[in-house]
Formats: C-alpha cells, sequence, structure tokens
C-alpha cells in the first residue's frame, strides 16, 4: 500500500479531519460576523441557531456520503462472500481506503471464481477415466472443506472490522480497522494461490521443464534473500557449501519454490536467538541438501504429518497457510528423490536428495 501524507485528502482520516476543522471555522466565523452585526438579540439567536441545524445536517449527509455509505456497500459484499457467493461485487470507486480495499475485495472474487472454474476443468478432463473421477471428488471435497475451514478466520474479520468501521468515530481506529482487513485479504489470496499451485501439481496439470543449472549458487541466492540483511531477524546463521560448481537437470522455478519453502519455515520457526545451518554435501553422483532450525523437537507422529495440507503443529504456532511443505513435498515427489525430516540435537532437520547432472 502506497504511504499517504498526514493531510493528503485522499484519505478517509485527512477528509473527516478537514470537515470537522471546516464547520468548526464556519460556526465560528459566523458567530464573529454576528457579533460586529446590529441586529435584535432574539433574532441573533434564531438566526444561530438555524445554522448551526444547517452545519450539522451538512456534515451528516458528508459523512454519510464519505463513509456510511462506503462501509454499507463493503459489508453487503463481504456477507456475500461469507455465504460463498464469490459473484459478489464491490462498486467503490474512490481514491481513499475503501476504494482500495474494494478493489482487494474484487481481485479475491476474482482468484476465487478462477479458482472454481480450474477445478470445474480439472473435472471435464478427468472424467473420462472412472479411477480419476473418483480421486477428483476426493480431491474437490477436500479443497472444500480446507477452503471453508481456513477461511472462516479471515472472512470473520473482515465482516467484524467493516460492521465496526461504521460505529467507530475515531479516524485513527477506522484507519487501523481498515488495515487490519486488507491483510486479511492478502492473506486469502496467498492462500489461494498456494492451494491453486498444489492443486495443478497434484493433478498433473502443472507440467515440469528441464533445464541445467548450478544448484549451490541458487541455494546461495534463495538463503541470501530470506536470511541476510533481514533487520528484525534474532537468529545466527551458519552453512556449509561445496567449493566446486554441483550442476542438476530440474525444473530451476520449481526446485527454486521448494527451497524457498524450506528456508523459510526453518526461518519461521527457528527459536529466538536459535541458530539456522544450511549445508549441501555430495555423494557420489547425488547431492544431499539439508537445512536445521535450532527449536524444541517435534513428535513422531507430527512429523509425519507436516507434509500435509493445511497441517500446523500445536507446538509451533504460525500464521502460515500450512501449504508450503506440501508442495515442496509435492514437487520432489515429482522428481521421485528421498526426503524427509527428523529431530537432531537441538533442533529439526529437513532434507532432500538430488541427481547431480553430467
Amino acid at each position: 500500500m502506497k504511504k499517504r501524507a498526514l493531510y493528503d485528502l485522499g484519505t478517509i482520516r485527512s477528509k473527516t479531519m478537514a470537515l470537522s476543522k471546516l464547520a468548526g471555522g464556519v460556526i465560528v466565523a459566523f458567530y464573529l460576523v454576528m457579533e460586529k452585526l446590529p441586529i435584535n438579540e432574539d433574532i441573533s439567536f434564531w438566526i444561530w441557531f438555524g445554522l448551526l441545524v444547517a452545519v450539522i445536517m451538512t456534515v451528516d449527509f458528508l459523512l454519510g456520503k464519505m463513509i456510511s455509505r462506503p462501509l454499507g456497500r463493503i459489508n453487503a459484499a463481504a456477507r456475500q462472500m461469507a455465504e460463498l457467493d464469490f459473484s459478489a461485487y464491490c462498486d467503490i470507486d474512490t481514491r481513499d481506503e475503501f476504494g482500495e480495499l474494494s478493489q482487494s475485495l474484487n481481485t479475491m472474487f476474482s482468484n476465487l471464481q478462477d479458482a472454481l472454474h480450474r477445478l470445474e476443468e480439472a473435472n471435464a478432463c478427468l472424467e473420462k477415466d472412472v479411477e480419476y473421477e473418483r480421486i477428483l471428488l476426493e480431491q474437490r471435497k477436500e479443497l472444500a472443506d480446507s477452503l471453508s475451514h481456513e477461511m472462516k478466520t479471515p472472512l470473520g474479520l473482515i465482516r467484524a472490522y467493516t460492521e465496526g468501521l461504521e460505529d467507530e468515530p475515531e479516524p485513527e481506529k477506522r484507519q487501523r480497522y481498515i488495515h487490519s482487513i486488507l491483510r486479511a485479504t492478502e492473506r486469502m489470496d496467498q492462500m489461494l494461490v498456494s492451494l491453486l499451485d498444489l492443486s495443478a501439481l497434484e493433478s498433473g496439470a502443472a507440467i515440469l521443464s528441464e533445464e541445467r543449472f548450478e544448484f549451490v549458487e541458487l541455494v546461495e541466492t534463495v538463503a541470501g534473500r530470506l536470511l541476510f540483511d533481514v533487520p528484525e531477524a534474532d537468529y545466527g546463521f551458519s552453512y556449509e557449501l561445496p567449493d566446486e560448481k554441483v550442476y542438476v537437470s530440474a525444473d530451476r522455478q520449481r526446485i527454486e519454490q521448494v527451497l524457498d519453502n524450506l528456508i523459510g519455515n526453518a526461518k519461521k520457526y527457528v527459536q529466538t536467538g536459535g541458530e539456522i545451518r544450511l549445508s549441501v554435501n555430495c555423494e557420489k553422483d547425488c547431492l544431499h541438501f539439508a537445512v536445521f532450525n535450532q527449536c524444541a523437537p517435534l513428535k513422531e507422529e507430527e512429523i509425519a504429518r507436516i507434509w500435509d495440507k493445511f497441517y500446523r503443529s500445536p507446538a509451533q504456532k504460525c500464521k502460515g497457510s500450512g501449504l508450503g511443505l506440501a508442495i515442496a513435498a509435492q514437487i520432489l515427489s515429482m522428481y521421485h528423490v528421498d526426503y524427509g525430516a527428523r529431530n537432531v540435537a537441538g533442533g529439526i532437520e529437513f532434507f532432500f536428495y538430488f541427481l547431480i547432472a553430467s
């Protein structure tokens, strides 16, 4: 979101502040004028009273136009979406926070419609085979259950904050509510993109390309982006990489996605002041990648489930979508390589093996 200046009239806060100051200024100015005019005190009182009523009605009308009416339309659209009506459309076209919120909601509605459309296309392709049809129906049921479960919280937040905005007189609190709604919509959008990507991989709709690239360089790029130059970082980082170049033949973008998810997971769950260790070792015609994060150990049944969609360990609470490791596991499974996670001294290690290209 673009940062606006404090007195930029493109924000709800600045509009309400300007309106309140203007109303106060009009009242004070009229009072000073009335004091200078040689008119009867009773007449002056009624003129003053009429002006006060006119100012109040004008301010009420403008606040309704700027805040109440847009909030009503946003609330109606959010209510439609909470009822799983993804054809909802929010028609607010302003250059303020309500306009941005309306655009975000419409983008999210569009993504949801695209998700359903893509699922319908996958269904049409798999109807030719009875076994594929059975698998597809199971996947669609799981997707519907997962979407219903995972979206209840952000949809509830959107509706609660939207309804709260109608009765909240303080501009700063309204601004915080709007930011919370935007964060919830962004979270839902990211979840949908990840879920669609995972569904495409599982159904075979996503095709893996193949190219020869330098693996260690890719590891350094991903680790540098995620772990270095992070001001809020509170962890130690060490690595062990081979001096020679190591090449693999695979879909570079998908392998980068695997590294992103595994290293990002280590960063997400490392304990405060803990350590992250990254290593790449070559064993004959195979490389071994591992990333360690210092944290409390997991139970064996939890380690077996961390690759499942939407699974979050009770011992490691996080606001993630629970899809990153599932995507990494699906990509590695498509290459038929060994991968896994295990408790080691002081924490957890994620690893996988991959054939070295000649």
